[in-house]
């Protein structure tokens, strides 16, 4: 089922869509990312930060880095402009991909227990099941972006898996 090799692809996956949804959306206004469009965290900008946060919180509970500060209301924000929210975003792609890459078999077995801000509660359950979560959650806001980004005026590549370029698949 849910292997090394398939939170590598993810990652890879993640770092390659990130990359293109960010280039589009550096094409558009400051004032264009920040309008609401009616999606549920609002706009191209918001949902960004809330997908940011929402790896920034998985990683934590995975690999023990630092999760990020408050709850899912403060998912959309970020304390910067959209250069360092690029350079933030990247920087926690590449340490996406690094934890995938250092993944061993052993990893995937047992559970993980959290307590979820969200719910109020603790809950357990199979690591394979959430890190099919991590990867579910983020194509999910990315394509809610991509809509977003759309009907802006944008255009985003690819983000069809099996077009992946090469250079990411050697990562």
């Amino acid at each position: 089922m849910i292997s090394a090799d398939y939170a590598q692809t993810m990652a890879r996956y993640n770092l390659w869509q990130n990359e293109n949804l960010l280039d589009a959306a550096s094409g558009l206004s400051a004032e264009d990312r920040a309008m609401d469009r009616g999606a549920f965290f609002g706009s191209i900008e918001r949902t960004f930060h809330h997908l940011f946060w929402g790896d920034r919180i998985w990683l934590s509970r995975f690999a023990g880095t630092a999760p990020p500060e408050g709850g899912i209301a403060q998912s959309t924000g970020f304390d910067g402009d959209w250069k360092a929210f690029r350079d933030a975003r990247a920087a926690l792609d590449r340490t996406l991909l690094d934890w995938a890459n250092a993944l061993v078999p052993e990893w995937f077995e047992g559970d993980l227990t959290w307590f979820s801000g969200a719910l109020d509660r603790e809950f357990t359950k199979p690591k394979r099941i959430l890190v099919i979560q991590l990867f579910n959650h983020q194509t999910h806001h990315r394509g809610q972006i991509h809509a977003m980004l759309t009907a802006a005026g944008a255009r985003p590549g690819d983000t069809d898996l099996p077009f992946m370029p090469d250079a990411y698949l050697a990562l």
